[in-house]
């Protein structure tokens, strides 16, 4: 057991803490409103990691096989929820403005895992790789896969997040803020653009 714990741990590491949606959307998050305020859309995004990956292993990915046509929505609708995030970090004004904006939400970090399809295809391949059919104990080693797979993604987040900080920290004047906040736009629209054509 935890020889496979270690091989699914160097499994998910290049897709765990390589600039993805979820990473830039807390890293964004963390330089603009600090770690602890990251903390509500975090555990949304992470929950419903868990749910999600619990489902996927116990066969809801064939409800993909049935309606194939739910995956390109997904994509679009994951894409455009991106775009949408990226606009709002692109408005958002320094901390001494009238109008600062929010962090991300619970919600937010729901509806980021619910709609990046890329996440889907990371956990089918999670799941094919390390849960066999022979399994005599699936539901222990579904629990187990699904629960190190959302500890994982928590570590790599926490981590972007708390980079996402120690720039706001360097970046604290008023210019440099919206900078960072641009920047951080800019990368969450390539991401964006990334999950429509890849």
């Amino acid at each position: 057991m935890t020889e496979t714990i270690l091989a699914l741990l160097i499994f998910l590491f290049p897709l765990a803490y390589s600039p993805g949606p979820g990473n830039m959307l807390f890293a964004a998050n963390g330089a603009l409103f600090g770690f602890r305020a990251t903390l509500p859309a975090s555990i949304g995004y992470h929950l419903a990691t868990w749910i999600v990956t619990l489902g996927l292993g116990f066969g809801l990915l064939g409800v993909f096989e049935t309606w194939p046509m739910l995956f390109p929505v997904l994509k679009t609708a994951g894409a455009a929820y991106v775009l949408w995030l990226a606009l709002k970090l692109w408005r958002a004004r320094t901390s001494t403005s009238e109008q600062t904006p929010r962090p991300a939400s619970f919600t937010d970090g729901v509806m980021l895992l619910l709609l990046n399809p890329k996440a889907y295809v990371i956990i089918a391949l999670m799941f094919s790789q390390f849960l066999s059919p022979a399994e005599p104990h699936v539901l222990t080693a579904v629990l187990l896969i699904t629960t190190v797979f959302t500890l994982n993604n928590l570590v790599a987040f926490s981590t972007w997040t708390l980079i996402g900080d120690c720039l706001a920290r360097v970046f604290r004047e008023d210019h440099s803020a919206v900078w960072l906040n641009r920047s951080f736009a800019a990368i969450l629209v390539g991401v964006a653009t990334w999950m429509l054509v890849a």
